[in-house]
């Protein structure tokens, strides 16, 4: 199985999102509504991209009934993949979203414990499947087993094979994944700030912190702000975005749903203007959807022109 994008995800979850009128913290709470997705930060990516229209396959561990309830939902959007099962079972991570405070809370679980053997076959098989593949997205945590440096592991593997690399991770797994000198990295403010341990206050000082990474020789740093929106550095471009006003149902996908974007412009061959509308576009409209559902296409298209644009 072939693939131009190959989305890794080592630590998938089963998203439950919930939604509560108001949150009473030591009292009662009841549902309104509620929904489970298949998550996890490449799946999020395979499922925008599946929406545009792009040939994607989704790989990563899984483990037990919630791990085949996964691949199932994968299978049932179209996504091939292929998921090395393990011992253990696949995480359930909660999505708390409170309508008076348009706020969601998270509580994510660590993940099954991944043996030597299963994690060995897996790096053996990507390393096959790398071969045949364009553009290569790895994201989120890594479970229990794995060890921090595995990022880096894949993308040395990737870049090897002439694959472009795109990592989406924070903590120690981001550290050693950007050694390795992925293509493009989409941080949103507090990974970078803790990746230098600095706190930025202007957005001159995050394009500065951005080109320390670019003079690696990442062609790409996208640095998403939250409702403040994103800025998009190269080596010799540095822009701002910011997106238009949307009610927010679930901010959970909407930095997947960028580097999904980021991805499509990337094949597209777009400059970085474009590339910052898109990658802003595509995260706001997701963020303006319930629990894990990610922009589509068309919606994109729509309101890419809405984004307001300006050089740093």
């Amino acid at each position: 199985m072939s693939s131009k994008v190959l989305t890794i995800t080592l630590n998938p979850a089963l998203d439950k999102t919930v939604t509560i009128e108001e949150f009473v913290s030591g009292g009662l709470n009841r549902i309104k509504a509620w929904r489970t997705d298949a998550g996890g930060k490449g799946i999020n990516v395979a499922k925008a991209l599946k929406h545009f229209v792009v040939d994607v396959a989704s790989w990563g561990l899984t483990a037990g009934h919630q791990g085949k309830i996964v691949t199932e939902q994968l299978t049932g959007l179209g996504i091939p993949g292929f998921f090395i099962e393990t011992e253990g079972e696949t995480r359930t991570n909660l999505k708390v979203y409170v309508e008076c405070t348009q706020e969601t809370t998270e509580l994510n679980e660590a993940g099954f414990t991944v043996s030597r053997k299963a994690l060995h076959e897996f790096i053996e098989r990507y390393t096959d499947a790398v071969r045949n593949a364009s553009i290569v997205v790895l994201g989120g945590s890594l479970p229990p087993g794995v060890p921090d440096d595995t990022y880096n592991t894949l993308i040395e593997i990737a870049n090897r094979a002439g694959a472009r690399t795109v990592l989406d991770a924070d903590g120690e797994p981001f550290r050693h994944g950007i050694e390795a000198v992925p293509y493009a990295i989409k941080p949103n403010i507090h990974e970078l700030e803790a990746l230098f341990n600095e706190t930025f206050q202007t957005d001159a000082e995050i394009v500065s912190a951005a080109r320390r990474l670019t003079g690696k020789g990442i062609a790409y740093v996208s640095v998403s702000l939250g409702a403040e929106g994103s800025i998009l550095v190269s080596e010799t471009e540095a822009v701002r975005a910011k997106p238009f006003p949307i009610v927010p149902l679930s901010t959970v996908g909407a930095g997947d749903s960028m580097v999904a974007a980021l991805v499509y412009c990337l094949l597209e061959g777009k400059p970085l203007v474009e590339m910052a509308r898109w990658t802003s576009a595509a995260g706001t409209v997701t963020a303006s959807k319930p629990g894990t559902e990610v922009c589509t296409l068309a919606e994109v298209e729509e309101k890419v022109s809405k984004v307001t644009i300006w050089p740093l």
